[in-house]
């Protein structure tokens, strides 16, 4: 009688074969076959691994770059045809609702470094993004206070202060028209085209606000702020005609060494023109240029940041800030939404898109800043 199991073949007693060496043979049987199937594994990792690298090679990774060209064609394909147009694959990648969807990553980084060349506030402020209608952050006002005393002395309590900084976020909103035509037509670049229009309205929207934005149903701006230190120029309508670098030297210094060393000068261009004809006591142009490409101008040694909302030189207006800008908060609550309207303007041929974001800024630490006013006292 003879029984068989998947690898191993057994015989009755009364076969003459050696029941020992039958096992033996067996099991070597099974161990060459093991070998063998695991060379093979060996083998067709081996070339899995070589194919892979072959792609990565020629730029065809097969991980967040397909992912990536995914977002692009069905943000395209909805931007040209609506939700409609799009598999339900692309749908999820977009998350569209209705004819809703949030921009891709890839839109939002074109549309946030074109926001950066309109809005210079934003390279330099400390920028966060939540998930709620406001964020609260403590301000100190007071601090400890430490008193030399004798070894039996009473001791002097001292204890610190603070108060809140709610900042809550808006809305900013803009639309842009498209041809109807345009949009049928592959070869137009209609991504880079709307990305160039929303960074700079955008872009725009957002330099007011943060320079001087009131705080009502907008950010509160830098010029607006409470609690920032101010000097004058010692003129009625400008600067002294008498060694008037000094007003800007003497700011410079006004702030702690820890905030000045971070700091940087706000100005519009035409306040800027005007400051470049200052000399030191030398002779010497106070504002130099950049050496190396790239680089920014420089006044005592810190960046220039030009910000077309800051005011001209004038009677009793504010022409230069100079301060650390990481003590202004901006809190980006909602990216991009764009939602298509194929309705509104129909009978002209045209497509409507609607744009949104939800952005907010205030001053958290005023104590950092510093500003010019134009007046003689």
């Amino acid at each position: 009688m003879t029984k068989h199991f998947p690898e191993i073949e057994f015989k009755s007693a009364d076969d003459d074969t050696d029941p020992t060496a039958l096992v033996t043979k067996a099991l070597d049987d099974l161990k060459a076959k093991i070998d063998t199937k695991s060379a093979d594994d060996a083998k067709l990792k081996t070339r899995m691994d070589q194919l892979e690298a072959k792609m990565n090679r020629a730029g065809h990774s097969a991980t967040a770059n397909d992912q990536t060209e995914l977002e692009r064609k069905s943000f395209d394909a909805f931007l040209r045809g609506g939700p409609d147009k799009l598999s339900d694959l692309e749908q999820k990648s977009l998350a569209v609702t209705g004819n809703t969807a949030l921009t891709p990553p890839e839109f939002g980084k074109e549309v946030l470094k074109l926001l950066r060349l309109f809005s210079p506030i934003r390279q330099y402020a400390r920028v966060v993004t939540i998930g709620a209608a406001n964020v609260q952050y403590p301000r100190r006002t007071g601090s400890t206070a430490a008193v030399w005393v004798n070894d039996t002395d009473d001791r002097t309590e001292s204890e610190p202060s603070y108060q809140g900084v709610s900042i809550t976020p808006y809305e900013l909103a803009t639309y842009t028209d498209v041809s109807n035509q345009l949009l049928e037509d592959n070869f137009y670049n209609l991504e880079g085209e709307l990305a160039s229009d929303l960074g700079e309205s955008f872009g725009i929207a957002e330099g007011t606000g943060f320079v001087k934005g009131t705080g009502s149903n907008q950010p509160k701006g830098l010029m607006s702020a409470t609690g920032i230190a101010q000097m004058i120029t010692g003129a009625a309508s400008g600067f002294p005609t008498t060694n008037p670098a000094d007003v800007l030297i003497a700011m410079f210094h006004k702030l702690p060494a820890v905030h000045a060393q971070n700091g940087v000068w706000v100005m519009n261009r035409n306040t800027l023109g005007a400051i470049r004809q200052f000399k030191d006591g030398m002779g010497r142009y106070l504002v130099l240029d950049a050496l190396a490409e790239g680089a920014p101008v420089t006044l005592l040694g810190r960046p220039i940041v030009e910000a077309v909302d800051m005011d001209d030189i004038g009677a009793g207006n504010f022409p230069i800030l100079f301060g650390d800008l990481q003590g202004y908060r901006i809190v980006d609550r909602v990216n991009f939404m764009l939602l298509r309207d194929p309705y509104s303007i129909a009978t002209k041929g045209q497509t409507r898109f609607h744009a949104r974001k939800r952005v907010g800024g205030d001053v958290t630490h005023p104590d950092r800043f510093v500003k010019l006013k134009v007046s003689a006292t």
